[in-house]
């Protein structure tokens, strides 16, 4: 009896071992004996190559209750894309992209990590990722030059969502040129189910221009070493999420944001204007909070997010440092249809009140102007689309889509006798401001408009001309020549933001 009792404990024993191997439940031991959290014993099965998503998307979940041995293939892309309207800049990416590529693994997954260069970088590249359990993340054995691979493997023993970056010296630039991206590390029995999944990163990057200044814009090593960037912006670019690039959902739908923060320096406090987050996974880890409003995301950190939507309209995603979402570029839309309910809120929207000139679905005919102004071949016509853009966002509020004002406040811009007894005067009031008492068309206006020093000078010109050739005023127009000779004769003040 007692030979048979060992056997039947031995088998058991055996059985529940395999039992808990298959089931992903397994936790290996090493020499010490000492199990280890997070390992669930070897790879099992074909190796798989990881799917990697360019943002805002989202790899599929994995779908597995067992290890594997995931291959991810990752190439360092040095490209000069759009920061803004009109505006290039030089990223150095993970994949292509600012964030880079999204790569999603389970816990107690062998990743075996592939790092390619490509031969028309000029720089040497390697990777940390903040999900790997060793020194430097990876980085030391993944240091590649132009035209070379590297590769290294790491165990994935911490569920969560972790963010990765380049950390090669000088680690702070190749951190600003957009060098950042995550990998989630799913629970072994994965995350609940969710209608939508999105990727979000914000960033902040730092020019030797200004802000909305067209052409190539170079990286300033002073600013970001005095944390003054000119940029402040989600997915690598202003306006890479609005418009026609919003994010898209439908009432009665739950939406998962993957949101991280590849810094260099600022702390983002991230908010969607119009919802509450029912559930915020706060520093990419595993436990949540619940109604939450705003969430902080350090620099190198992240947080998963959910909501339910209750009503349709756009959503405002902001870093609620608010100057960086208007003045900055960090700002988003996500997009919500469905049927309106007015129980819970009226459905009155007004997207341009928080939007500005990002309401449009496209700023293409600012790039148009700004582009024919490097080729010497700008029109008035070219002018007047553009300044109609600009003016969406940056005076409609007060003096209306239509030129109308609003009584006793805000002077009417429409057939303004103000205006046509002296056109150029638009330009004195957008650098300098406008403060008290003002007649215009036999009314009086008593209000304060502080000086738009946010506008560049084509920015300035071009709203100015949209006015002047718009509801019935005289026609005019304002180069930004004239702008420039302005600000110099105002004796160095009011200028430009972003110096």
């Amino acid at each position: 009896m007692q030979v048979i009792n060992k056997r039947f404990l031995t088998g058991l024993a055996v059985a529940s071992s395999l039992a808990a191997v298959l089931c992903g439940a397994a936790v290996a031991k090493p020499l010490s004996g000492k199990a280890i959290k997070g390992d669930f014993g070897p790879p099992q099965g074909e190796p798989i190559h990881a799917v990697l998503t360019s943002p805002p998307q989202v790899p599929p979940p994995t779908n597995r209750k067992y290890p594997a041995k995931v291959i991810v293939d990752l190439e360092v892309r040095e490209i000069e894309k759009e920061i803004s309207e009109g505006v290039r800049y030089t990223y150095w990416t993970f994949g292509g992209t600012v964030p880079g590529s999204f790569i999603r693994v389970r816990v107690g997954d062998t990743v075996e990590f592939h790092l390619k260069n490509h031969p028309d970088n000029k720089m040497p590249h390697n990777i940390d990722l903040h999900g790997v359990t060793g020194p430097g993340g990876g980085a030391a054995s993944s240091f590649t030059a132009p035209g070379h691979e590297s590769q290294f493997t790491f165990k994935a023993l911490n569920q969560g969502l972790y963010v990765y970056h380049c950390a090669t010296a000088p680690v702070g630039m190749h951190v600003a040129n957009g060098m950042y991206g995550m990998i989630l590390v799913e629970p072994p029995e994965g995350l609940p189910k969710v209608d939508h999944e999105y990727y979000v990163m914000q960033g902040d990057f730092y020019t030797n221009s200004k802000y909305r200044e067209k052409g190539l814009a170079a990286f300033d090593m002073e600013k970001a070493i005095d944390e003054r960037p000119t940029y402040v912006v989600f997915n690598g670019a202003e306006g890479s999420l609005t418009g026609d690039k919003a994010l898209k959902a439908k009432v009665g739908e739950t939406v998962r944001l993957f949101v991280g923060n590849g810094g260099p320096n600022l702390v983002s406090s991230f908010h969607v204007i119009g919802e509450i987050f029912d559930k915020v996974w706060f520093e990419g880890g595993s436990h949540f909070q619940e109604n939450v409003q705003t969430t902080l995301i350090p620099a190198g950190g992240a947080v998963t997010a959910e909501f339910h939507l209750d009503v349709p309209g756009t959503y405002i995603l902001v870093d609620h440092s608010i100057f960086r979402a208007f003045n900055k570029g960090a700002l988003a839309m996500l997009k919500a249809e469905g049927p309106e309910n007015k129980s819970i809120y009226s459905g009155k929207e007004v997207d341009s009140t928080y939007l500005g000139d990002r309401a449009q679905p496209s700023l293409a005919a600012v790039t148009h102007a700004a582009q024919a102004t490097a080729s010497g071949t700008l029109t008035l016509q070219d002018q007047v689309k553009a300044g109609q853009a600009l003016f969406t966002g940056t005076c409609s509020v007060c003096h209306q889509a239509n030129g109308e004002g609003i009584a006793g406040v805000f002077p009417p811009l429409a057939k303004s006798d103000f205006l046509a007894a002296d056109p150029k005067r638009a330009l004195s009031i957008v650098l300098k401001g406008l403060t008290g008492k003002v007649t215009v068309n036999s009314h009086e206006y008593n209000s304060v408009m502080p000086p738009m020093n946010q506008l560049n000078d084509d920015e300035v010109a071009n709203i100015i001309t949209y006015v002047l050739n718009s509801w019935g005023n005289p026609g005019g127009r304002v180069n930004a020549s004239d702008v420039t000779m302005a600000r110099a004769a105002a004796g160095g003040q009011n200028k430009p933001a972003h110096e």
